[in-house]
């Protein structure tokens, strides 16, 4: 099936920084830096990760954490409890912009 994002073009992702590198390498270091061990292992690092993957829709992000939790020690059953913490944070997040829509609406109906 065609579809707009490809898999194969995950491995390609350092191809950004041909455009300019010394960007890159700064993302890059940046990167590394934020998903080393710290006050949160690897582990629970890629399943936010998963979980902000699938807020933001990214399919390539979604791979690519999908196989780092699983390689990190992560189970289905935690990868999916991280999935669903992005959906009830994502329709929160729409659900509480109703305050915006009703003050709107109050002050129109004034």
């Amino acid at each position: 099936m065609e579809t707009y994002y490809h898999p194969g073009d995950l491995p390609k992702f350092a191809e950004v920084g041909r455009g300019n590198k010394e960007l890159w390498e700064k993302f890059q270091t940046y990167y590394a830096a934020v998903f080393a061990e710290g006050a949160l292992t690897e582990r629970e690092k890629a399943l936010i990760a998963l979980g902000v993957a699938h807020a933001v829709q990214c399919p390539y992000c979604i791979d690519a954490y999908s196989q780092a939790c699983l390689e990190k020690g992560s189970n289905i059953e935690e990868m999916t409890e991280a999935v669903h913490v992005a959906c009830a944070l994502r329709g929160g997040a729409s659900l509480v912009h109703g305050v915006q829509m009703r003050n709107v609406v109050e002050k129109l109906s004034m």
